[in-house]
């Protein structure tokens, strides 16, 4: 289930964000402190262009979608699950697909949009392979420096009709 994050959500999204795991696949993997995260927190829940969401699973937080840049009938995002928990319990995969069925039927249904984009790194083929299986597609990828290390970005997108839908009931 997704719900909108609150001021109360803010002290889990950071400790999840700053899982090695999702370190590792982020554009900026530093360890966010506590007045990065505040800042950035402040920011984001009074922009109108973006939502932050909890991904609850069994009712607890199991992961934060993150829309941005949301203009008209486009947008972008970027997700990351609770990655320790949810492979202590043996439950990533699951979750993983959850997140994003859910996540593309809000961007899609409850947002309006026609086109999602966002950005993986080249080296997460894993999610590369997920995003592949929902239906989105690949652009030219580029190089980017981040917390002292070069990176291969490639930009995604998934058109509003190419979207995987779920079964009908």
């Amino acid at each position: 289930m997704l719900r909108a994050a609150t001021d109360n959500d803010v002290d889990e999204m950071r400790r999840l964000r700053n899982q090695q795991a999702n370190r590792e696949v982020s554009i900026t993997s530093h360890e966010i402190g506590a007045a990065e995260h505040a800042a950035w927190w402040a920011k984001a829940s009074g922009d109108p262009a973006r939502r932050v969401l909890i991904y609850e699973r069994d009712g607890g937080t199991a992961g934060v979608v993150n829309f941005f840049d949301l203009e008209g009938a486009a947008g972008a995002w970027g997700f990351f699950l609770d990655a320790d928990g949810l492979a202590e319990r043996g439950e990533t995969l699951p979750a993983w697909i959850e997140v994003m069925r859910e996540a593309t039927a809000y961007a899609f249904d409850e947002l309006g949009l026609d086109v999602l984009t966002g950005e993986v790194l080249e080296h997460n083929t894993v999610v590369r392979q997920m995003n592949r299986r929902f239906r989105f597609t690949e652009g030219t990828p580029e190089r980017r420096y981040a917390d002292g290390r070069e990176l291969t970005v490639i930009p995604i997108s998934l058109r509003r009709e190419d979207r995987r839908q779920g079964k009908k009931a």
